[in-house]
């Protein structure tokens, strides 16, 4: 795969931006239902939520527009991406919003050398460096230390492989599918794997604890469509390290929310990530394809 038309890789970085932001929102929302609402009830609603907001598409669209002839992938994808999902959002339970965002995005690390084996695209020397620094950077604003190499550590960067497993998949279900059908099996598949354990922990839910829900599993579903339509626009590993902004948009609600400040390291950290992003804009892509 070769890589994507600077208007083009535009339009994915903005994408991308949009998913990653609609997606820190939904970590705020997450944090706050998960002082009172079980890990497995959290990860259901976010996918039963979304089947709900499919069925305009499917009304207006037909049933024969979600037929599809990768249904393994579509599984294959579901199951990768509920692991990741576990994990990422035991981690908001569990650890500062921008801590649990460093976890999970720092999957673009993976994505380079996953799209390369297993979708055969093009890894540049830029993605590398980019992906590096972004790494770099993901490490200045966790602060490693010995709550980086718990069981914390091992459930984050789980959960970080199984995202970037997903987000290839999703980059190669593209080549055929449209993004909304994407989500819809993602969410379908979803909610059948999830709602075996949330089953056994079911009890009523106050009005707060369910505006909480279904507020995140929107976002979470929205954000999954632009996700899917920054995949299809460009490269998996051309783009994937634009997902570290989000690291930022959450130190913005922890400041805002919670009174998290960033302290040197985390401001180091984030110069570093965004000269990961820039090193994914169209116009230094231009160059250094030129060079």
């Amino acid at each position: 795969m070769t890589a994507a038309p600077p208007s083009q890789l535009l339009k994915a970085i903005l994408c991308l931006t949009c998913s990653a932001l609609l997606f820190s929102i939904m970590g705020v929302c997450i944090r706050y239902a998960s002082g009172s609402v079980d890990n497995f009830t959290i990860v259901f609603f976010r996918n039963v939520v979304g089947l709900f907001l499919f069925m305009p598409f499917i009304l207006t669209k037909g049933i024969q527009h979600f037929k599809t002839e990768k249904l393994w992938m579509h599984t294959w994808r579901a199951i990768i991406g509920s692991i990741a999902m576990y994990g990422f959002f035991y981690a908001i339970a569990h650890l500062k919003l921008s801590n649990a965002m460093v976890f999970t995005y720092s999957a673009p690390i993976f994505i380079p050398l996953i799209a390369w084996l297993f979708l055969k695209e093009q890894v540049t020397a830029s993605m590398i460096v980019a992906a590096s620094i972004g790494f770099l950077g993901v490490l200045c604003v966790a602060k490693p230390d010995a709550g980086l190499f718990d069981l914390m550590s091992f459930v984050g960067l789980t959960a970080s492989f199984m995202a970037a497993l997903a987000f290839v998949t999703v980059r190669a279900l593209t080549q055929t599918e449209p993004p909304e059908r994407i989500v819809f099996y993602f969410c379908l598949i979803g909610t059948i794997i999830s709602i075996i354990p949330m089953f056994w922990l079911w009890r009523p839910y106050t009005w707060t604890e369910l505006t909480y829900l279904v507020v995140a599993g929107i976002l979470a579903n929205v954000s999954q469509i632009f996700l899917s339509y920054a995949y299809k626009l460009a490269p998996a590993g051309q783009i994937g390290p634009v997902n570290y902004i989000a690291i930022i948009f959450a130190g913005i609600w922890g400041y805002l929310f919670w009174n998290e400040l960033p302290d040197f390291y985390s401001l180091i950290g984030l110069s570093l990530i965004f000269c990961a992003i820039v090193l994914c804009s169209p116009m230094l892509q231009k160059r250094l394809n030129r060079n």
